[in-house]
């Protein structure tokens, strides 16, 4: 966002009314049925981690490469061990590979006590500088949905002023951060008090952080769980995304049942309706990285190879209802 942020301008919708054109045919449940949806600017990214996996950046960039990603998670810790020059010729690996480089997690726990997240802070400006050099500007983390100690209130203006101090610290070395909602019934109903788990929260929560910095990070997940469509996504503008997850749920359950570590690859069983969501992302003009996520055991029963192409696989079946 390019704008200080305003509760009337940001809740609008302005930006659906405009982008409703794009998709005309849409369904009572916000489905982005039409075809005139433009081409999709967003990259796919090989998030190891999110598929259950670890590796090295180096055997990373390779699997990514070689599986027909066009991005792969930013790895600080890596980049801090290069020097200038090596900035240099991984930048030029990087675009003889065709490859982008996608969102890196805050490493600051703002959700635990006081000191935590201080000494967390005080070491944000060294990687966001690291982050900086490598040429990554979207950084990314989750808000918990719900606390036993913390009433809403409470928990918003511990996160508001939290979040707003790392917001600045990244918005000095030119990133932006996204947050993400978390949506199932079965996680934000196992404490006593309920936190942020919509789209509509999260931006009260943008709002009350007060940073021009800050947006969201969509997972389908979660605005499926949220009982969410097209229409929603259509509220936001492409910038205000920072990084998207995608991912199916597994058949036969309802909304009460849904487990947050028991998902399923993107376009597996046709649960989460994927065409909506994606459709809505090229709609807005969304530019960013999108990974798979599914939390699956099976995919991480597979050996690394099998599971990247699996996940590959995945992500052009799903893609290829844009």
């Amino acid at each position: 966002m390019t704008k200080a942020l305003n509760r009337r301008r940001f809740l609008s919708t302005g930006a659906a009314a405009s982008a409703t054109v794009l998709l005309r045919g849409e369904g009572p449940a916000g489905a982005a049925e039409g075809t005139e949806t433009p081409p999709r600017k967003f990259y796919t990214v090989l998030s190891l981690g999110r598929i259950g996996f670890q590796a090295s950046f180096r055997e990373s960039l390779r699997l990514a490469a070689q599986h027909g990603f066009e991005g792969l998670d930013p790895d600080p810790a890596y980049f801090a061990s290069l020097s200038h020059d090596d900035f240099e010729r991984l930048a030029e690996e990087l675009l003889a590979k065709r490859l982008k480089l996608g969102a890196a997690g805050l490493p600051v726990d703002f959700r635990k006590d006081e000191a935590t997240f201080s000494d967390g802070l005080k070491k944000l400006p060294a990687t966001a500088d690291v982050l900086r050099r490598a040429g990554v500007g979207r950084v990314s983390t989750w808000v918990l949905c719900c606390d036993n100690e913390l009433t809403y209130l409470q928990n918003f203006r511990q996160h508001s002023c939290r979040l707003r101090q790392c917001a600045a610290i990244l918005a000095d070395h030119g990133q932006k951060l996204g947050l993400e909602y978390v949506a199932p019934r079965t996680l934000w109903r196992s404490q006593r008090h309920p936190f942020v788990h919509t789209l509509s929260e999260m931006k009260e929560l943008m709002v009350g952080i007060g940073a021009n910095n800050v947006g969201v990070q969509l997972d389908s997940w979660h605005w499926f769980n949220a009982e969410e469509g097209g229409s929603d996504i259509l509220t936001l503008r492409g910038s205000d995304v920072l990084t998207v997850d995608l991912n199916d749920a597994p058949l036969g359950l309802s909304l009460d049942e849904y487990r947050d570590d028991h998902r399923e690859l993107p376009a597996a069983t046709g649960v989460i309706p994927v065409k909506t969501f994606l459709r809505s992302l090229a709609a807005i003009g969304y530019d960013g990285p999108i990974q798979a996520e599914p939390f699956n055991a099976a995919l991480r029963a597979m050996p690394l190879e099998q599971a990247c192409a699996a996940t590959a696989s995945a992500m052009q079946k799903a893609l290829s209802t844009v």
